[in-house]
């Protein structure tokens, strides 16, 4: 038996994957991802996406994404590594202003 290689492509979401996110969100039953996400498609098609602001994930729960998900988990954190630093660093003064 041979092993099949898949195309996988980690983007930034599109006005035209509005459709998608929403058919992801149903098939996995929660809400639609709001905001900017990040889209996973595997040999063209969307089966996972986070929010980049919330990191919500939606996911097709009729496709193996665990490890698609994982790196999309990844690349979110990779891509607002500033903004959470600024967090830690402003919860720190709060501490010590308390």
């Amino acid at each position: 038996m041979y092993s099949r290689l898949h195309e996988m492509v980690l983007r930034a979401d599109r006005p035209t994957d509005e459709q998608a996110l929403r058919q992801l969100a149903a098939l996995d039953s929660v809400r639609p991802i709001k905001g900017r996400a990040l889209l996973a498609e595997v040999d063209g098609r969307a089966v996972a996406a986070i929010g980049i602001d919330d990191h919500k994930v939606v996911a097709d729960p009729f496709e193996h994404t665990a490890e698609v998900v994982e790196l999309l988990k990844i690349r979110a954190q990779r891509l607002a590594p500033e903004a959470d630093h600024r967090h830690g660093i402003l919860d720190r003064f709060r501490t010590v202003a308390a």
